[in-house]
């Protein structure tokens, strides 16, 4: 492709809903400061809840704003929004880097332009843990579920037809677009913000649990591991969860709560150990952590088998057991002070905005010229090349 053709692409970046400042709100903002001309297109938008950074780009939303309540029950409104993501006109753009976890990837682009898929997960409730959600709700809304997450799962795998090239958040991730769209994916790990925390090489003793309280997070396994012990266990962070863990803790585990930026660097730089015993896609606070230089005590499976190197930045533990945990825990401390903070934080300055930036534009640039070349050749290219 020459110079002249790759000049200045009009690209549009697609969000599913912008109501928070979560990982995936923070991959929106790095496109955006890699596409600083792209527009901006999302579902349901409270400009309130989001970062300066987005703040200041201009954003279109799709009918579902303008519903009554969409900004505080948009997720109910998820039948809608293969519908809605129809009518985003992107006729005239040359580049559409969807931002997905399910109802945004559905978007019409024409066959001149190049979609880009970037998957935070596949819908987890509609797919894998679909039995799970299902088996935990009342009668009612489990008779309503049946038939609602069967469309879902139908108009979530069709609309991944429209995609050019997929790119996962990490192996786990690309695994199960395989195994519900039948696409190959790119792995490219989020950004995490590496220079936050300055490197931390000693610690006050206690290890750390980090992020929302919510179910799947399975604190309570880190909780009941340190029943009974003389370590010191620290919560830091909201949910729904929260009554429900103070209730039961023991009194060597403290409840912070939620906590201002600075806080949750003072939490982390006396750390001991990050505890991180849920499953997530990738996992971005196990990366911040070690970007201060902590080890992370983790569940292995998932993203953190791309993030947390056994041995080298932390422990693993293979069930979601109490027993396992407390495993681990002796595991680590059995070690002693052979973890090395320098190799820690070296480690996970390869998850840098700046790395993800370098390959998310390679895969880019690489589907812009696939698509080149089937045009000059009047060859088809297999989908999920």
């Amino acid at each position: 492709m020459t110079a002249q053709e790759r000049r200045l692409p009009r690209v549009a970046l697609v969000h599913y809903w912008l109501t928070g400042m979560a990982g995936g709100e923070k991959v929106l903002e790095a496109l955006c400061r890699m596409y600083p001309q792209a527009d901006v297109f999302t579902h349901v938008l409270d400009r309130d809840a989001i970062s300066e950074t987005l703040r200041s780009r201009q954003i279109k939303t799709t009918f579902i704003d303008r519903i009554p309540g969409a900004r505080r029950r948009y997720q109910l409104l998820l039948p809608l929004m293969p519908l809605a993501s129809e009518q985003i006109d992107l006729s005239g753009y040359d580049i559409v880097i969807s931002s997905e976890s399910g109802p945004t990837k559905g978007v019409i682009t024409g066959p001149d332009t190049v979609h880009v898929c970037y998957c935070h997960s596949p819908m987890r409730y509609a797919w894998d843990l679909y039995h799970e959600y299902r088996a935990s709700r009342s009668s009612l809304v489990r008779a309503l579920m049946t038939p609602l997450m069967h469309y879902i799962r139908l108009v979530d795998r069709s609309s991944a037809v429209g995609v050019d090239r997929f790119i996962a958040n990490s192996r786990f991730v690309a695994r199960r677009i395989r195994k519900f769209y039948g696409r190959g994916a790119s792995v490219v790990h989020p950004p995490v913000d590496t220079t936050r925390f300055g490197l931390a090489d000693s610690h006050e003793g206690y290890y750390l649990v980090l992020g929302r309280l919510i179910a799947y997070k399975r604190v309570d396994l880190a909780i009941e591991a340190v029943r009974g012990t003389d370590r010191e266990l620290v919560v830091v962070g909201g949910g729904e969860e929260s009554d429900t863990l103070r209730r039961v803790a023991p009194p060597n585990v403290r409840f912070v709560g939620a906590a201002s930026d600075e806080d949750v660097d003072r939490w982390v730089a006396g750390c001991r150990a990050l505890v991180f015993p849920g499953l997530e896609d990738f996992g971005i606070v196990p990366v911040e952590a070690m970007s201060a230089g902590k080890p992370v005590v983790c569940f292995g499976r998932g993203g953190v088998l791309d993030s947390v190197p056994a041995g080298s930045a932390g422990v693993h533990f293979d069930e979601q057991t109490v027993e396992a945990l407390s495993a681990a825990l002796a595991r680590f401390e059995a070690k002693g002070v052979a973890w090395s903070a320098e190799e820690i934080r070296t480690h996970a300055l390869g998850f840098s905005e700046a790395v993800f930036a370098e390959r998310i534009r390679a895969v880019v640039e690489s589907a812009r010229d696939a698509l080149f070349e089937e045009h000059r050749s009047g060859e088809r290219i297999p989908m999920g090349s």
